[in-house]
């Protein structure tokens, strides 16, 4: 059994893609911290330095989704799946001039996806891409 520990609903991943055509190859990025770093960041890969505590969680739409260590400490419970809503986002991120702003929704892995994940290992950390 293979679990995804972050996926995109269909509308965060037609943003993604139109994102990809405008700046070409992303990755998202989630540090926990305050204010705007509480949301999923979305920058131009070579944009963001990924650091070695960082936790590489997967991909969506083709884009390496990552989370700060300390974070993924707090959420590695968790099932994550990236969503656009309408609203100003952070400054920062690439879909801030669209009008519209990543969001995280997120739900607790069941009992046979937790056994999954740690018959896996732990996911990676640092860079992958």
């Amino acid at each position: 059994m293979s679990v995804p520990r972050v996926e995109a609903t269909p509308a965060a991943e037609a943003l993604i893609h139109k994102m990809q055509g405008l700046h070409g190859p992303l990755l998202f990025h989630q540090s926990g911290g305050c204010c705007d770093g509480s949301a999923p960041m979305c920058f131009p890969r070579g944009d963001f330095r990924v650091g070695q505590e960082d936790v590489y969680l997967g991909e969506i739409a083709g884009t390496p989704f990552y989370m700060s260590g300390p974070q993924f400490q707090l959420w590695r419970h968790t099932h994550l799946t990236v969503d656009v809503v309408p609203g100003r986002g952070s400054g920062f991120s690439v879909e801030a001039p669209e009008g519209v702003r990543f969001l995280i929704r997120s739900r607790l892995f069941t009992d046979d996806e937790h056994r999954a994940l740690e018959q896996a290992g732990p996911p990676l950390q640092g860079p992958q891409h």
